[in-house]
């Protein structure tokens, strides 16, 4: 069995549905479809919550009704027949009745999870409603019955697995399976989602934990993950093999294509992650898998929206324990590090996240000068043991000679050097290093 994954852009459009429904249908093996919602549809549910949570209930009315307009005027292209037009007319009317019916109800976190989640089961109903017309065989799988998450909002692998296998031991005369990424349940029961990025991370916990799928197939609107930002450099070309661990750093560190958490289930349970072109399927795409393919440089990827913090105590020359009370604070705020720098009287850390940045700086204050820099990108540049190759800093910085470097990463891991540089020089370092680096102008 494999899990085929298709984002937002790939079912965007009705035309795109139908062909999905040939992609999926051509499988010799049993398949696990995840779709995402409509592209645009999760933004435009985030804008009625804030307009709920505002109170400016008109706002929301004029924005549920723009969506609905979107959506009638969807299935009337995705569908013909009467009967499943029909069908999928009703499917709108009962997901925009709800939506209609929360005008009236106080805004809570809850009530926010609850609105997000319409999108993809908006377009996994209406998917499953053209696979009805065209008389394809096929079972629509609720996430919310299978997949959840702990009280620290990380998946229960074990339950996931339990109910999933149950559920397809079932119907194991079905070939096709259809269900939604991103929605999950949190551990009072509540629908919750994976977060952002969260349908590639279904996914993968479904291809790896659940099922042990022979492949995880990761379809979006490029043909797999390239070498740099082809949104800021003219000339990409696509990897063609990398290992888990240069994929996670890639992911992390800004490559769009593919959600960081994505990685670790695949990883830890060794199935295959393929990322393909939902317009050009015969494109080769990139394969993940245990094996890098190759030594060297792979990629360039960017992470914006960086603030970098600079601890300065002469308190931290020969005092040990000193980095492990910085941490803590960190620790104690959930606030992941990216980067982190040291010397005999200053620590320097990075971290992508304004949310507890004011008691994260009240905490630090004891220990010294505190300054914060924002506006800062992480450049990373990932590849098979480069920290080993030879000469690979100098043609780095030999790229990059008239770029200021605020911080430098080199030797935390094998596959990736980082560099910390402001956020008005992103587009010219990228261009640089895709000369420096690929000899690709």
């Amino acid at each position: 069995m494999k899990v085929m994954k298709f984002g937002g852009t790939s079912v965007g459009k009705p035309e795109r549905m139908h062909h999905i429904a040939g992609l999926v249908t051509k499988e010799s093996e049993p398949v696990i479809v995840v779709l995402s919602a409509l592209s645009g549809t999760t933004n435009a549910l985030v804008e009625i919550g804030d307009f709920i949570a505002r109170g400016d209930r008109n706002g929301a009315r004029q924005a549920i009704d723009k969506l609905e307009a979107h959506y009638q005027s969807f299935i009337k292209e995705l569908v013909k027949k009467e009967a499943t037009l029909a069908k999928a007319k009703a499917i709108i009317a009962e997901h925009f009745e709800f939506l209609n019916i929360i005008l009236k109800i106080s805004f809570s976190e809850a009530l926010s999870k609850d609105i997000l989640a319409q999108g993809e089961l908006l377009s996994t109903k209406l998917f499953c409603t053209y696979l009805e017309e065209m008389g394809i065989d096929h079972m629509l799988l609720p996430a919310l019955e299978f997949m959840s998450i702990d009280n620290y909002d990380e998946p229960q692998i074990g339950s996931i697995k339990v109910k999933l296998t149950q559920i397809l031991q079932q119907n194991k005369e079905k070939k096709l399976f259809v269900t939604q990424g991103y929605i999950c349940r949190n551990a009072r029961g509540e629908v919750d989602n994976l977060k952002r990025g969260g349908s590639d991370y279904s996914a993968s916990l479904i291809a790896a934990a659940a099922i042990g799928a022979s492949v995880c197939e990761i379809w979006t609107d490029i043909d797999g993950m390239h070498n740099n930002d082809p949104r800021v450099v003219k000339k990409t070309v696509p990897v063609e093999q990398m290992c888990f661990a240069e994929a996670a750093e890639l992911a992390y560190f800004g490559a769009k294509i593919l959600h960081p958490a994505s990685i670790w289930p695949a990883q830890t349970y060794k199935i295959p992650v393929r990322l393909l072109n939902t317009m050009q399927p015969e494109a080769k795409g990139t394969l993940i898998t245990e094996e890098a393919g190759s030594v060297g440089v792979k990629a360039v990827a960017a992470k914006d929206n960086i603030i970098a913090i600079r601890i300065k105590s002469s308190r931290m020359l020969l005092a040990y324990g000193f980095l492990r009370k910085i941490f803590e604070v960190f620790e104690k705020y959930r606030t992941p590090i990216d980067m982190i720098t040291t010397s005999e009287v200053a620590v320097s850390l990075t971290i992508d996240s304004e949310a507890n940045l004011k008691d994260i700086l009240k905490e630090l204050e004891p220990f010294g000068t505190v300054e914060v820099d924002r506006d800062q990108v992480i450049i990373s540049v990932v590849g098979n043991e480069i920290a080993q190759t030879e000469d690979i800093i100098k043609k780095l910085f030999g790229s990059i000679v008239n770029i200021p470097v605020r911080m430098v990463s080199y030797g935390g891991s094998p596959h990736n050097i980082s560099l910390l540089i402001a956020a008005a020089n992103k587009k010219q370092i990228l261009q640089q290093l895709n000369k420096g680096m690929f000899g690709l102008e």
